[in-house]
């Protein structure tokens, strides 16, 4: 047995021991049209309401298996056509990409999705969309660091910034995405140039997660740091006092680096007319409010309201590129990042 297909199975095996009430383990689709099965990366207590919600209101019991995204990509090659799964869940448009492009995703056309959802936050042939927006953007000190010293990610290489930089890993899928648009944007040479200045400027080695980069800069072991914005939101919800705020990043040139958590229908699903609505159900009014609200991200739906909290930051111009493009450019992304030196 080879070793690939020795990671799928181990991911299945991984993928069974999950938690929540409405947790599916087994191996066969249900073929009740009133019984759905999601394969979801996102938390339980992100989802459990969504779910708990559309019984609610349609009688359609939605079953889930929660993992990370990349056992649950293992999981859907293991099962091939005889996956339980009916509807895909993840964070990043890297991550959906990445179904999309291994097949596991299939097209879905609906008018409800193409009014609800832009066109930058949905995938160009239509197999996954955006469900909830989080910008990627500069968190700083308010003791240290004054937002007109601020401007652009690619500025964070100055010298200005030396020795005043943390920032996240870049394993991490979400600086994969962020470098990847980059790439997009200005080109490998200038971007690794970019990359090379933030690796200089580094006051300690990368951390592992985000709420460690915003503790190092409260510590005062940096200034500034790269973060997703509701993990901020969810650092100022536990203390209003916090001396953190968000700058905007390239307001004057392409603007801010947004990513969403989406979703697709699976191509071997049993029920895709259910995910379908199911899909569709997640990008209407009620379920984008809440979605946001629960994790302190922006509706992908422009036209409603965010969380109070995610308000009060103000109004910022996103990147109007397509988010696939940070799927596309991944695998450069992270060769770019290696060859830079960031770890």
């Amino acid at each position: 047995m080879n070793a690939h297909l020795l990671t799928a199975r181990a991911a299945l095996l991984a993928a069974a021991t999950v938690l929540g009430p409405l947790v599916m383990t087994g191996c066969s689709a249900p073929e009740d049209e009133s019984v759905l099965t999601v394969y979801s990366s996102r938390q339980p207590h992100l989802i459990e309401p969504l779910f708990d919600k559309y019984r609610a209101e349609t009688g359609v019991q939605v079953r889930y298996v929660n993992d990370e995204a990349g056992a649950l990509l293992h999981r859907l090659e293991a099962e091939g056509e005889s996956t339980a799964g009916d509807l895909f869940l993840t964070v990043d448009a890297g991550n959906l990409w990445q179904a999309a492009e291994s097949g596991y995703l299939q097209p879905v056309e609906s008018d409800v999705l193409e009014r609800n959802i832009p066109d930058h936050l949905q995938d160009p042939d239509n197999r996954w969309f955006g469900l909830s927006v989080r910008a990627r953007t500069i968190v700083y000190s308010t003791e240290r660091v004054s937002p007109d010293d601020l401007s652009t990610y690619e500025a964070l290489a100055g010298e200005a910034w030396r020795n005043r930089l943390c920032l996240r890993t870049s394993k991490k899928v979400y600086n994969q995405s962020l470098v990847a648009m980059m790439i997009h944007q200005h080109g490998e040479p200038a971007t690794e140039e970019v990359v090379r200045g933030w690796v200089r400027n580094l006051a300690a080695p990368p951390f592992a997660n985000d709420v460690a980069v915003m503790d190092a800069i409260k510590a005062g072991q940096c200034d500034v740091g790269i973060v997703n914005s509701y993990y901020f939101g969810r650092m100022q919800k536990d203390d209003p006092d916090v001396p953190l705020a968000l700058f905007w990043a390239n307001q004057d040139s392409e603007g801010v680096h947004v990513n969403v958590s989406g979703g697709g229908v699976i191509a071997a699903s049993d029920n895709p007319a259910a995910a379908k609505a199911l899909l569709e159900w997640l990008s209407g009014d009620e379920a984008q409010s809440l979605f946001a609200s629960l994790d302190l991200e922006y509706p992908a739906n422009p036209e409603l309201m965010a969380h109070p909290i995610v308000e009060a930051w103000g109004d910022f111009k996103p990147n109007p590129i397509n988010v696939s493009k940070a799927g596309a450019l991944q695998t450069e992304a992270v060769k770019l990042m290696e060859r830079a030196g960031y770890r």
